[in-house]
């Protein structure tokens, strides 16, 4: 009687330090990755994020970090302390442990080498013992794409270089009609022959929500939307009162900020940290209003509402830019600059949108939202072929 064949298995780090963007879309990734009959393993060591639970995926924790409140460039624990060697070097050793235990046929990293540098001190040790091992498993990148544009030079060289050098595969979650890698990183042509499209990772339609509003505000994960909600709060005042608003400040919003908003919301406006149905609210929204986050984008493109993007681009970051303006050039999203914020500029903008054509937001072009399924395709076929020789 002869056995089935052992399930590939899979081990899927993602490390989220601000926002929670990185952690959703490599969970819907573990999912699709899990309902092909792979066993799943997701490594991430960020702050605990309440009711994040991919189905059929194992979850396994590092010691907890992410950046400073008051410094972006800074690592700190669970506590707010800054991260010391010693630090480090545990959350290194439990990596490595992890690989060893798992003995997976492919490793995934998601972001980096082109982003997440400041992780080198245990990517590229698992990376070492990645190419030391006698069945080395195939190694991989989930990257998103566009990505944060580098100044500093010789940077994409570097990153291009280790690619060359050490992965099999990587994994571009977007459509090329939308953006291609080569846009935000110059050394692409470099690696071509490794990159694969996989489509926008989105979730799936989701139903409509019980709950129906004319405006849905979200700020993402919340830790850098505090102006968006208050401008948002603000402009509910200057607009019509029979517009119903939803704003969602997210999980990470300040709680002396959120405690302050809520002790002064019109009656029109519900405001909350997180939902669960956010995807199906923007099912029944007029318009959303939002940063123009990754995931956000997704849900947008899902539900086919009418869209108002206010791109986050403090200490000079160009990602969320770049696919807002892309958005807006094929008619898909209204664009208002970080910088112009105010409840009088979005009351404005949120007019105008209203005002607009349904026939022309009918004919807006459709993009390839199939990416955790198609990721999952990508992998198994990569895996089936077996890595490359070094």
């Amino acid at each position: 009687m002869s056995r089935r064949p052992r399930a590939s298995r899979i081990l899927f780090h993602v490390q989220h330090l601000l926002g929670i963007g990185h952690l959703m879309r490599a969970g819907r990734i573990a999912e699709a990755l899990a309902g092909r009959g792979m066993d799943v393993t997701l490594v991430s060591g960020g702050l605990p994020v309440k009711g994040f639970s991919p189905v059929g995926v194992r979850r396994l924790e590092l010691p907890a970090m992410a950046v400073g409140t008051k410094n972006f460039g800074e690592l700190v624990d669970a506590d707010g302390q800054v991260l010391d060697d010693a630090y480090r070097q545990r959350r290194s050793a439990l990596l490595l442990q992890m690989f060893h235990d798992i003995e997976p046929d492919c490793v995934i990293l998601e972001a980096f080498p082109f982003g997440r540098r400041q992780l080198r001190f245990e990517l590229l040790p698992l990376i070492e013992a990645i190419e030391s091992r006698q069945n080395r498993p195939v190694l991989l990148t989930s990257v998103r794409d566009i990505l944060q544009r580098r100044t500093k030079p010789g940077r994409d060289e570097e990153t291009a270089s280790l690619i060359t050098r050490h992965f099999d595969g990587v994994l571009v979650h977007g459509d090329p009609q939308f953006a291609t890698l080569d846009e935000s990183f110059s050394c692409a042509a470099t690696i071509a022959d490794r990159i694969s499209y996989t489509g926008l990772v989105c979730a799936p339609l989701a139903e409509p929500s019980p709950l129906q509003v004319d405006i849905v505000v979200s700020a993402g994960g919340g830790a850098v939307g505090d102006r968006l909600v208050k401008a948002a709060l603000q402009a509910a005042g200057e607009l019509p009162s029979e517009l119903s608003w939803c704003i969602i400040g997210g999980p990470n919003l300040q709680q002396a900020h959120y405690a302050s908003m809520a002790r002064e919301l019109p009656d029109n406006v519900l405001l909350e940290r997180f939902r669960a149905d956010f995807p199906g609210l923007l099912r029944n929204a007029r318009v959303s209003v939002s940063q123009a986050g990754y995931n956000t984008m997704g849900d947008i493109l899902q539900a086919g509402c009418r869209a108002i993007l206010v791109p986050y681009s403090v200490g000079g970051e160009t990602e969320q830019a770049d696919r807002a303006a892309r958005l807006q050039e094929l008619g898909l999203a209204e664009v208002l600059a970080e910088d112009q914020l105010s409840s009088a500029t979005l009351a404005a903008l949120i007019r105008q949108v209203l005002s607009g054509d349904d026939a022309a937001a009918a004919a807006r072009p459709g993009l390839d939202t199939r990416g955790a399924a198609q990721t999952a395709e990508i992998v198994q076929s990569l895996i089936t072929t077996g890595a490359r020789q070094a």
